[in-house]
C-alpha cells in the first residue's frame, strides 16, 4: 500500500494536467473545427502528455510528425489502391518506414501507422480531420508543458538521482546481508537486486537528456542553464559510482569466510551513506553527512595483506571516492581523503534554480542634500 500511495502522490499532478488539457482540446476543437465528435484532438493531447514530465514537449512534436506522415502515406495509398486490405497493409508498412526515417521512436511510428489506417479506411476528409485534430491537440500539450506548467529541471534530475542512489543502496545492503548468510543466499540473492540498477542508470540517462532539452526549449528556463549543466555533470558521476558499487559487490563475493563479517559492516556502511544521499541529494547538510559517513567506513582499511581482501578494500575506497566526487568534493581531494584517513573534505554547495529569477534592485541616484 505504501508503494501505491507513493505512486499516486507522485503522478497525481501530471494526471490532473492531462485531464484538464484533454477537456480543453475537446472544447477548442468543438469551437474551431466543424467536427461532429472531435475525438482526435484530446487523444493527441493525452498521447503527447502521457510520458515522463521532461519529455512531454518532444512527445507532442513526435505525435504531430507521425500523424502527418501517416495521413500523407494513407492518402497516397487510398488514391492509388482504394481502401481494401492490401491498401491498408501497404500504407501501414510505408508509414512505419517513414516513422523509422523520421526518428525511429515508437510513438512516431505508432501515430504514423494509425494515421495511415484512418486515411485509407475513411477517405480523404478523415485524414484532414486527423491532421487538424493532431495539430490542435499537440498545440494544447505544448502550451501545458512549455508555458503553463514547465517542469523544474533540477527537480527532474534530483528525483532520478534519488532513485539511482536508493537502488545502489539497496544493492549494497542486500550484499551485506548475504555476506552474513549461507552459501546459497550468497549465490542467488545479489543477482536479483543488481538487475534494476541497470534500469535505473538507463532512466537516469534518459532524464538527463530530457532535462537538457527542457532548459534549451522552455522559455522559462532558457536563460538560466548554468545550474542545470552543473547538476548534469554531477549525475554523470553516478554512472561511475554505480560501476564502483558493482565492482565492490563482485569483489566481496570472493573474500574468504574469515573476512566476511568485516566486509559486511563496510558494505552496509556505504549503503547507509548512499541511502542518506538518496533522501535529499540536493541538501548540502546531507551531502556533508554522507561524505563523513563514507570516509569513516574506509578510514582504517588495510593497504596490505592477502590479495583478495586488499582488492576488495580498494573497491570500497573507490565507492567512497565516487560518493565524495558526486557530492561536490574535488577529484584529487577525494582520492587523497580515502587513502589518508581524512575525516572530512570540503563539499561544494549544490546548484539551485528558483522559479523566479531574482532581479537586482535599482539604486536611486543620490538626491540633493537637504
Amino acid at each position: 500500500m505504501h508503494d501505491v500511495g507513493l505512486r499516486v502522490r507522485t503522478n497525481l499532478w501530471p494526471v490532473l494536467q492531462q485531464a484538464a488539457a484533454a477537456a480543453l482540446s475537446w472544447w477548442i476543437a468543438r469551437l474551431v473545427f466543424d467536427h461532429h465528435v472531435p475525438l482526435f484532438a484530446p487523444i493527441a493531447t493525452l498521447v503527447a502528455l502521457n510520458t515522463p514530465v521532461g519529455g512531454r514537449g518532444t512527445n507532442a512534436v513526435r505525435v504531430v510528425s507521425g500523424v502527418i506522415a501517416g495521413v500523407v502515406v494513407g492518402q497516397l495509398a487510398f488514391r492509388l489502391m482504394g481502401n481494401g486490405p492490401v491498401s491498408v497493409g501497404v500504407a501501414v508498412l510505408c508509414a512505419l518506414l517513414v516513422g523509422l526515417l523520421l526518428d525511429g521512436e515508437r510513438i512516431t511510428m505508432a501515430q504514423a501507422a494509425v494515421g495511415a489506417v484512418i486515411s485509407v479506411a475513411a477517405g480523404q476528409q478523415a485524414g484532414i480531420v486527423r491532421v487538424e485534430d493532431a495539430l490542435l491537440g499537440a498545440g494544447v500539450a505544448l502550451v501545458f508543458s512549455q508555458f503553463l506548467f514547465p517542469p523544474h529541471p533540477l527537480t527532474l534530475l534530483r528525483r532520478a538521482e534519488a532513485d539511482t542512489l536508493a537502488g545502489l543502496a539497496r544493492a549494497l545492503e542486500l550484499t551485506a546481508r548475504t555476506l552474513d548468510g549461507t552459501e546459497e543466499e550468497r549465490a542467488v540473492l545479489p543477482r536479483a537486486e543488481l538487475r534494476p540498477v541497470y534500469t535505473l542508470l538507463n532512466d537516469l540517462g534518459t532524464t538527463r537528456d530530457d532535462t537538457i532539452a527542457v532548459v534549451r526549449r522552455t522559455p522559462h528556463w532558457r536563460g538560466r542553464q548554468e545550474p542545470v549543466h552543473q547538476e548534469v555533470a554531477a549525475t554523470r558521476h553516478l554512472d561511475l559510482l554505480a560501476n564502483s558499487c558493482l565492482t565492490l559487490i563482485r569483489g566481496v563475493e570472493a573474500v574468504d569466510p574469515a573476512h566476511r563479517d568485516v566486509f559486511a559492516d563496510a558494505v552496509r556502511g556505504l549503503s547507509g551513506a548512499l541511502g542518506a544521499l538518496a533522501a535529499a541529494p540536493g541538501s548540502l547538510a546531507v551531502r556533508r553527512h554522507a561524505t563523513r559517513w563514507a570516509l569513516d567506513v574506509v578510514r582504517d582499511a588495510p593497504a596490505a595483506g592477502p590479495a583478495v581482501p586488499v582488492a576488495a578494500w580498494e573497491s570500497a575506497r573507490l565507492v567512497a571516492r565516487d560518493i565524495l566526487v558526486f557530492t561536490g568534493a574535488g577529484a584529487e581531494a577525494a582520492e587523497q581523503a580515502v587513502h589518508d584517513g581524512t575525516a572530512e573534505v570540503p563539499v561544494a554547495t549544490p546548484p539551485e534554480l528558483r522559479w523566479s529569477a531574482r532581479r537586482p534592485r535599482r539604486r536611486r541616484p543620490p538626491g540633493p542634500s537637504v
